[in-house]
């Protein structure tokens, strides 16, 4: 006490001249940096795990020891009988496999009967490995938030499956194809949906296979429903599918709403986002896509198969997408067309960073049709080839194809084209088997980066257009005003424009 009634100045003195009082106050200095430095590591540990971990609150709510609540979503009660993977035996630890937990729960909610209403599976958090499993009607799968289910790698557990009868063989290779991660044949009343909930395909390795020519068939899809009705898929995410993501074949009545899709933009091949397949009456809406092919590529069969099997895609409206494709396009129709593919509506799409917006592909031997197809309001930022429409893209199953088997192109509109970074606004080529015909322009500014004389480039191709239009259009094209007054009649020539090879 009198120690500390002395001015500072003989304080110090003072505990110059007694050693062991110095070295006290020395370890009692230490002691409190040692302490201060392991409160701070304790409370900055607490912060970082409190920023991942929720300890278990009251119902409906997650919280923290700060204090901070974060609202769980309770799963919605969708169906009369409502099943969780759980109570099937499942774990969600990445690495137990839960195909039986998966295959059982689907034949517990098979087992109610149509009158019923249908049964709900409820994926919880967590990472469910498992084998491709099939689905049935009047089924709900629902994936809660922090849910993934994850395809197992290993190709010997993915089943064999015919080729598609409008195939004849697999796409890649002659004889069976391996099936999807989640299937379904002939049902009714789908249900896909969640909390933003992952179906994960893991296709890395199929990937690297296929490339090194190592796979004997054909890659399987992610998720794929046959000849079935009433499909709605929405509010989920779907990434690193093996071959085509989503592939609903010659199904009716099919919704897709608010999915996101993805998969690495190179090194993931034949990736396609969704490909509606010999479908009817069918909407994509308000969903992002990126992937290592098409976002959307439309389709109804290969040459004589497709021929022969008669089904075309038809009344698809396709809105409100943002998509990228750095190796293929945005939205594509065809090249499988054979069956017929019309009355298609695109609008409200952003195509950002990709090779070609809007792409249609056919060839001789493909037969069937494309015809009716309207696009409204598109934007393409830093797009190479805006348009295209290309009719030797001579791909076949096998060389039994009928060569005077020639599509018909017809009734293409396009209204409120936009943007900038784009190297070559349009190519059409048809060819004089397989012309375009009536194809419209109206509302169109493109901003180019590219200056060579013909920014349209067309061959065999027979249009309109309204109003002004930039860049030029090709010669064939006939021009009219706003008011619909003919100002410029096409001219008399079928190939009006140079190829360049962009």
């Amino acid at each position: 006490m009198v120690e500390n009634l002395l001015p500072s100045r003989f304080q110090s003195h003072l505990q110059r001249l007694d050693p062991k009082r110095r070295l006290t106050s020395l370890l009692a200095s230490h002691k409190t940096l040692f302490f201060t430095f392991l409160w701070i590591a304790a409370f900055g540990s607490v912060f970082l795990w409190q920023r991942t971990a929720y300890v278990a609150g009251p119902v409906g709510v997650k919280f923290t020891i700060f204090g901070r609540i974060k609202p769980i979503q309770p799963l919605p009660r969708l169906r009369p009988v409502v099943f969780d993977l759980k109570d099937f035996g499942g774990v969600g630890d990445g690495f137990t496999l839960n195909t039986e937990a998966f295959e059982s729960a689907v034949i517990s909610i098979s087992k109610l009967g149509k009158n019923s209403g249908g049964g709900q599976l409820n994926v919880p958090p967590g990472r469910w490995l498992t084998a491709p499993f099939n689905l049935t009607s009047h089924m709900t799968l629902f994936l809660a938030e922090d849910s993934e289910i994850l395809g197992v790698e290993d190709e010997n557990y993915w089943p064999l499956m015919p080729p598609l009868p409008s195939y004849g063989y697999g796409r890649e290779r002659p004889g069976p194809r391996y099936g999807s991660l989640i299937h379904g044949q002939n049902l009714k009343d789908i249900v896909i949906t969640g909390h933003n909930g992952t179906i994960n395909g893991q296709g890395q390795s199929w990937w690297k296979k296929h490339q090194r020519r190592l796979l004997n068939h054909t890659r399987g899809p992610l998720v794929q429903i046959m000849w079935s009705s009433d499909i709605v898929i929405a509010n989920i995410t779907l990434r690193d599918s093996p071959f085509w993501t989503l592939h609903p074949y010659d199904c009716k009545n099919v919704t897709i709403r608010n999915v996101t899709i993805l998969a690495p933009v190179t090194g993931a091949p034949n990736t396609d986002g969704i490909d509606p397949d010999s479908c009817e009456d069918m909407v994509i809406e308000d969903c992002y896509i990126s992937t290592g092919d098409d976002a959307i590529a439309i389709k109804s069969g290969w040459d004589q198969f497709g021929i022969a099997y008669g089904r075309p895609s038809t009344n698809i409206l396709i809105r409100n997408l943002v998509v990228r494709s750095v190796i293929s396009a945005g939205v594509s129709i065809g090249s499988e067309m054979s069956g017929g593919i019309s009355n298609v509506t695109i609008e409200n799409l952003v195509i950002w960073n990709s090779r070609r917006g809007i792409r249609i592909k056919t060839a001789p031997g493909r037969g069937g049709y494309i015809r009716n197809i309207t696009y409204k309001n598109l934007t393409l930022d830093n797009v190479r080839v805006g348009i295209v429409i290309k009719t030797d893209y001579n791909e076949h199953a096998d060389d039994n194809f009928d060569r005077k088997a020639y599509p018909t192109l017809s009734g293409f509109s396009f209204k409120g084209i936009h943007g900038h970074g784009v190297r070559v606004p349009v190519r059409i080529h048809g060819s004089e088997q397989i012309p375009v015909r009536n194809v419209t322009f109206r509302d169109m500014s493109v901003g180019l980066t590219y200056k060579k004389k013909h920014i349209f480039q067309c061959s065999f191709v027979k249009g309109r257009v309204f109003g002004t239009i930039f860049p030029r259009p090709c010669e064939s094209f006939d021009v009219y005003d706003e008011k619909g007054r003919l100002v410029k009649p096409a001219a008399e020539t079928n190939v009006t424009d140079i190829d360049y090879d962009i």
